[in-house]
């Protein structure tokens, strides 16, 4: 083999389990125990950080490089990275970013041509019904705040509100929660003392603090404080209702951005929802397609009732003749 081949070669073998011997590489590639130790060093050059196991019964296996080195990808591998970036480039979901589709059209010029092919088919079979027109998050402010997070650092952030507002506070970063069409950072308010959540594509920028972030106490579910403060916040009137479902199958009928959820025993669900009022929350519910108990507040479940008895005369069958 080449230089080139055998290098490509030992790093799909360091990627392919946790730990490799000296001998056990040269076994796999017909080489000695000194040409790998040779070629180990050529690839810590190209930025693999390919870490060494001292003893009799260590090893090689990859670490964390100094900088990002070329990959080597199976083809399910390949077509799965592909169709991720396409998702990201055209799905909107990084806004007006160029990160995604910059990465999607190099990739897709060193694909074999069996996988583009393939990419090829899916890109002719999928249609995209246009989306909203919101604005996105950029990859820049979700990595930062992604990072922000990982280390639990105070951060001084910029933020424009729906009203155009731009106000700067100082937070406590804890979580980024995706709801399926935004980002969400779930963070202490360290001057209001409270847990807030903040929409990442309203967030200008972040600053480190250089302090360390104080949650104190238990930090609250992420994605509950989310859902409640999406599927409930701004509306006059919420309903509180129990399905005869496991949490699993309620949150196909009632996602999680419509409606709050919580466990009521191993087979059923108690759900709260928001809307305008009393009627257009019996409205809901009837599309939901599934038995239900209305537990508060007896305005819904009366409205409800009365909608249920109306369907039910319009349904009546004719009288014989």
């Amino acid at each position: 083999m080449s230089t080139s081949t055998r290098l490509l070669r030992l790093v799909s073998l360091l990627s392919a389990r946790p730990s490799w011997t000296a001998g056990e590489l040269a076994g796999r590639m017909e080489v000695t125990e000194r040409t790998v130790r040779r070629d180990i060093a050529r690839l810590r050059d190209l930025g693999y950080g390919v870490e060494s196991e001292p003893g009799p019964w260590g090893g090689y296996r990859l670490g964390h490089g100094t900088r990002l080195p070329p990959i080597s990808l199976d083809d399910e591998e390949a077509l799965a990275v592909a169709v991720g970036l396409r998702e990201a480039a055209f799905g909107g979901a990084l806004g007006g970013d160029q990160a995604a589709l910059s990465a999607l059209l190099k990739l897709r010029q060193v694909l074999p041509r069996r996988i583009a092919d393939r990419l090829g088919e899916m890109d002719t079979a999928f249609v995209r019904l246009p989306g909203n027109a919101e604005r996105q998050v950029g990859a820049r402010v979700l990595f930062d705040l992604a990072t922000a997070c990982r280390a639990a650092e105070r951060v001084r952030l910029t933020y424009r509100d729906g009203a155009g507002r731009t106000t700067v506070r100082e937070i406590d970063p804890y979580r980024l929660v995706h709801t399926g069409r935004r980002w969400y950072l779930v963070a202490r308010d360290v001057t209001r003392g409270a847990w807030r959540t903040f929409r990442a594509d309203r967030v200008v920028t972040t600053t480190g603090t250089g302090a360390r972030a104080e949650y104190g106490g238990d930090p609250p579910d992420p994605a509950g404080l989310v859902s409640r403060n999406t599927a409930l916040r701004g509306y006059p009137c919420t309903a509180t209702v129990r399905l005869p479902l496991p949490m699993e199958a309620a949150l196909r009928i009632v996602p999680p951005s419509v409606g709050t959820h919580r466990e009521d025993g191993p087979d059923a669900t108690v759900v709260e929802v928001g809307g305008m009022d009393a009627d257009g929350l019996a409205r809901y519910l009837l599309t939901l397609g599934t038995p239900l108990r209305v537990l508060a507040p007896d305005a819904v479940r009366e409205a409800l009732v009365r909608r249920a008895r109306e369907l039910s005369a319009l349904n009546e069958p004719p009288d014989p003749a």
